[in-house]
């Protein structure tokens, strides 16, 4: 929902909100058809979408999708294994409904993020220039999609879904970073509060400038009518920008209550966890709940957003794969309880929904974290720091699936081929979403950007 404030220091009423305004689902030809219409526009663009799902905190590597049971038991996954429908390989024990759907999985076992730091790489980080990935991507495709207004580049965090979440996570990195290429080119973060550079849906404004400029009181018709004589010149861009998408029926795209409720409740993940039996004695026990309680509507609305003509959507949920058993976080085989359960249950039922609706092929879903933990357990049970290796996942976008690629030591702590990194990973997203080829003739691009698209290798084996 789009929400108009008044922007009075005296006041934060809200006096309008607008719901849905007429965008429904399109087919799937139909979103090809925008997207070719803009490959004839000269803009580069493939009948892709990415969904970045990032496991903020670093998951460990063995209770995911590397359990090394062959190992002594300070190494091996502490919550078992579970077989995979892809002969000889195994899962953390928490993933039964992933294991299930392992032919539509490729797995990166060597996959290594560089350093230990909690930090928001590599969505943001040297490798993407400073800037989200979707900004980069957005920089060369456009902020929105011309026919609809549609944000190409959006943030899901989990005040999109729930208003009484935590605020996003901001100590780490800036989700909604651009760098250098613009701030049209942003992260749209439904959800966030006014202080976000990157609006959220709320357009914070004087209740009498927006009452005598655009007639917004009376009908949105009139808003519309106001647009077309001049009314939007005093409004600055990321306000131009609400207006845009709701002139152009966005608002709808947002609105789960739109969705079909057999749907939702295929997705929903807040019944898995039961707040109230998430231990207080953990200082973090709110971002498990959020995680809990929002990852499953997080995934349905990226989903909708993809149908809608979005191309790169960030969904995160509170800081929480932190396995530490310290005063803050759970241990790794309690913390899988509360992190994995519902991150088994959320993606098995996007990459089911996108089988369903024929997407597969069109949406690429990326699961990772800045890190990942230590090969040993502690004493406590718990898994510091690792950079040296770290779990990846990728699903459908047209790639090779029912893989594993690269191999780990037998502790999990190093790759034991090839390593892949962040720059392997950010070649892989950008070549699916864009056409390589058609964008180094382009001209306009700044010369960073146009280096770092061209020029980053993908992951080999998913081609």
């Amino acid at each position: 929902m789009i929400t108009f404030a008044d922007s009075s220091p005296y006041s934060r009423r809200s006096f309008l909100q607008v719901g849905s305004l007429g965008l429904g689902g399109l087919s799937l030809s139909q979103l090809m058809g925008w997207r070719a219409s803009a490959a004839k526009a000269g803009i580069p663009l493939k009948n892709k979408s990415v969904v970045f799902l990032f496991m903020h905190g670093g998951p460990p590597q063995q209770e995911t999708f590397d359990p090394k049971m062959e190992a002594p038991a300070e190494i091996r996954s502490s919550t078992g294994e579970v077989k995979t429908t892809i002969p000889g390989v195994t899962f953390g024990g928490t993933f039964e409904k992933l294991a299930e759907r392992a032919r539509r999985l490729a797995i990166v076992r060597s996959y290594t993020t560089g350093n230990g730091n909690h930090d928001i790489k590599p969505i943001v980080g040297k490798d993407s220039l400073g800037a989200n990935i979707g900004s980069l991507y957005a920089r060369v495709a456009g902020a929105n999609v011309p026919a609809t207004g549609m944000p190409r580049n959006v943030a899901l965090f989990p005040r999109a879904i729930d208003a009484g979440s935590q605020e996003r996570v901001k100590q780490f990195g800036n989700f909604l970073a651009h760098g250098t290429v613009g701030s049209s080119c942003a992260p749209f973060a439904p959800g966030s509060t006014k202080n976000d550079l990157q609006g959220d849906m709320t357009m914070w404004m004087s209740r009498q400038r927006l009452e005598d400029r655009m007639y917004l009181l009376d009908k949105i018709d009139g808003l519309k009518r106001a647009l077309d004589h001049g009314a939007a010149d005093g409004l600055g861009e990321l306000q131009k920008q609400a207006v845009n998408m709701i002139t152009g029926g966005i608002s709808e795209a947002f609105d789960l209550s739109k969705e079909d409720p057999l749907t939702i409740a295929r997705y929903d993940t807040a019944a898995l966890i039961n707040p109230n039996s998430i231990s207080k004695s953990w200082n973090n026990h709110r971002n498990y709940r959020d995680h809990g309680q929002t990852l499953g509507k997080l995934m349905l609305l990226a989903r909708r957003l993809c149908e809608r003509g979005a191309g790169f959507v960030t969904v995160t949920t509170n800081f929480v794969w932190d396995f530490h058993s310290d005063k803050n976080n759970a241990g790794a085989a309690e913390g899988m309880d509360y992190c994995g359960i519902p991150f088994d249950h959320a993606v098995s039922a996007f990459l089911d929904d996108l089988e369903d609706r024929g997407l597969s092929d069109q949406i690429l879903l990326v699961c990772c974290g800045e890190m990942g933990r230590t090969p040993k357990l502690q004493k406590n049970g718990g898994r510091n720091h690792w950079g040296r290796l770290a779990p990846l996942m990728l699903a459908g976008g047209g790639l090779r699936m029912g893989q594993v690629i690269g191999e780990s030591s037998p502790d999990a702590g190093e790759p034991a081929s090839n390593p892949v990194t962040n720059e392997n990973l950010i070649g892989t997203i950008l070549h699916t979403l864009l056409d390589v080829g058609e964008v180094r003739l382009m001209e306009n691009l700044p010369r960073d950007v146009h280096q770092l698209v061209t020029t980053a290798p993908t992951i080999k084996g998913l081609g």
